[in-house]
């Protein structure tokens, strides 16, 4: 078997973990969402249920975005052609800013919970 070949399987496993967090995050979430509107509570009790949500999901969608860089990384290892690492280059700049937004807008919410 080929080197090659191994890994590329491997950045495709590490592609579908990352599709299953995120997906693990969207249907917790929802399901978190499902049960604090149905709950009777009042308004506020509510929003702060919605943020918590919010930030949850935030946090899967981050550990998605990392696990993608690491298939990422690997990825550009096997085949480090200038083309290649600008490609990758240009990905984790992307994701990261994502992330550090994300991550200051979970931050922010956390603080403006009482």
């Amino acid at each position: 078997m080929d080197i090659n070949y191994i890994l590329e399987e491997i950045i495709r496993f590490i592609n579908i973990i990352s599709i299953l967090i995120l997906l693990i995050g969207v249907i917790f979430s929802l399901i978190s969402f499902i049960k604090s509107e149905l709950r009777k509570s009042p308004t506020d009790e509510k929003i702060k249920s919605i943020i918590f949500i919010k930030n949850y999901l935030g946090s899967y969608i981050l550990l998605s975005l990392e696990v993608l860089i690491c298939a990422d990384i690997i990825e550009t290892i096997i085949n480090p052609s200038f083309k290649d690492i600008l490609l990758l280059a240009s990905i984790v700049l992307i994701r990261t800013i994502i992330s550090y937004f994300l991550n200051k807008e979970i931050e922010a919410s956390k603080k403006e919970e009482p």
